[in-house]
């Protein structure tokens, strides 16, 4: 099969936040697997020089852009034996940051979804299947089957990827359709209009031909008015054609056996390399050097959503408990604010970093015991499961991917790969932090049967690449890979009979 993903962002060349490590290590397991897939992205200004210098030009042409007509390039590199395709228009591209200017991120998204159709009538691949992800490019959808319906387009099915509901990309109908140039019969409440506005989240729901989630339980969670963001009707609507697949991670880069970001490497046969990650953390980041002492982490994007308000509410009730504290994120001031007095009122026992580092990310997930994700709501999350594969103990809440990849312990049956909660509650949340520690302190041999069973959870690409391969065939038609092993099988000994002596 032919698969295209198109994504705002992608790793390793920009990431602001989970979709960049999806789209960046789906794509390659689809490869492995025997699929030809492919990922199209805009080509931003702040790549590193090193990607754009290894471009080469593919093609150019002039995408209309309402009254305008205007340049688009297409540049591609391999890697990892995926090709990426970049979207190049300067004028579009050449941003700072890549979310958050208002309109111009809704012109800036609405001319990469022209850009992506164009591109295909350009270059000598035509997908089975278009993976869209996220808001950013809903558009693609209603575009493929309104406007774009000639032969070469017209048999290409839609997967849409809801990474994050609550981000749905709302502007005004007639600033983004000034430049897409709909019918207006379609701006009503079962096509794109959503509250008097245009939403590029709904037209991805409402026109493609199947919608996936990150998680099982966030697929039945969003049909909920409490998770749904004002969309759980019409996903409702959208019956058996919405479903869950869990996103895995890329087992290659998050091995702490050959992590290159770390102080030293180890694995669950050897950890007297994780004893000296957590030294080389805690000489790091400004906390006492202290073996004894648990260090607890949050790698995240500082909001409400990620349950900071949560810690806001018993940040000194935490450090009462014998423990160290470890912040690692950016976002609102006010748990921006937070963090930073937190390691000044706690000198030695908290240390903050504001901002994204990603090897300080892995030297996190590295030298601490335990991962703290107490979500409001969580699609998927993958801290948890890269906290896993580095020894690290996830402390969440049960909701979402993390309720579909984090089993509470349970002491009477010595179960379990970390501790939940189930209420957003703030005191609920310090309870089980406070358990967890208490179980680090007193009882090391659980503690480590806890982490051996955390590093030997397998949550790479594998059974939701295959989960993906099998969605991608319903939806063209396309014969299971595993129904047409098992056929062939099946048919040898009889084409076996009918062979001529000469064959």
């Amino acid at each position: 099969m032919k698969i295209l993903f198109a994504a705002s962002e992608c790793v390793p060349f920009i990431k602001t936040g989970g979709l960049a490590d999806v789209v960046g290590s789906l794509p390659v397991e689809l490869v492995k697997k025997g699929e030809d897939a492919r990922v199209v992205l805009p080509k931003y200004s702040v790549i590193d020089r090193k990607y754009i210098l290894a471009m080469e030009h593919v093609c150019d042409f002039q995408v209309l852009f309402g009254q305008e007509s205007k340049y688009c390039g297409v540049d591609s590199l391999k890697l990892r034996d995926v090709t990426y395709y970049f979207i190049d228009n300067q004028e579009m591209f050449s941003v700072g940051s890549i979310y958050g200017d208002g309109l111009a991120e809704g012109y800036r998204f609405t001319f990469f979804c022209r850009a992506v159709l164009e591109m295909i009538r350009h270059i000598d691949f035509v997908p089975d299947v278009l993976h869209l992800n996220d808001w950013q490019t809903g558009l693609i959808a209603p575009m493929l089957k309104i406007q774009y319906t000639d032969e070469r387009l017209s048999g290409i099915k839609t997967v849409y990827s809801i990474h994050n509901l609550k981000y749905q990309g709302i502007f005004g109908w007639e600033d983004i359709n000034s430049r897409v140039g709909f019918d207006n019969a379609l701006f009503n409440a079962d096509g794109l209009e959503f509250y008097g506005c245009l939403s590029f989240m709904k037209a991805g729901i409402v026109f493609s031909d199947h919608v996936s989630t990150v998680s099982s339980s966030y697929a039945d969670e969003i049909k909920s008015s409490y998770y749904g963001e004002r969309m759980d009707g019409l996903i409702r609507r959208r019956g058996d054609s919405v479903s869950g697949i869990l996103n895995g991670i890329d087992k290659d880069f998050y091995n702490p056996a050959t992590d290159e970001f770390i102080a030293a490497n180890y694995d669950q046969f050897n950890m007297e390399g994780k004893k000296l990650c957590k030294k080389a953390l805690q000489e790091e980041m400004g906390l006492d050097v202290r073996e004894d002492v648990p260090i607890v982490s949050i790698i995240s994007r500082m909001t409400p959503q990620k349950g900071f308000d949560l810690i806001d509410r018993v940040i000194g009730d935490i450090m009462r408990t014998d423990l160290q504290f470890v912040f690692l994120g950016s976002g609102d001031k006010r748990y921006v604010d937070l963090a930073n007095w937190a390691a000044w009122r706690y000198h030695g026992q908290v240390g903050t970093y504001i901002g994204m580092n990603e090897p300080l990310a892995h030297r996190i997930y590295a030298g601490s015991d335990m991962f703290l994700m107490p979500s409001q709501f969580e699609p998927c999350g993958l801290s948890q499961m890269i906290s896993l594969r580095y020894g690290t103990v996830p402390i969440v809440r049960e909701t979402g991917g993390l309720k579909d990849s984090i089993q509470p312990y349970n002491k009477y049956t010595d179960e379990g790969n970390g501790f939940s909660f189930s209420n957003y509650n703030a005191h609920e949340m310090l309870f089980t932090i406070e358990r967890a520690a208490r179980y680090y302190h007193h009882d090391k041999g659980m503690w480590q049967r806890m982490v051996n069973r955390g590093m030997n959870c397998d949550f790479g690409w594998n059974v939701s690449a295959n989960k993906y391969i099998s969605l991608y065939r319903s939806l063209t038609g396309l014969p299971d890979a595993e129904k047409t092993e098992e056929q062939e099988k099946t048919s040898k000994p009889a084409a076996k009979r009918g062979r001529k002596k000469h064959d």
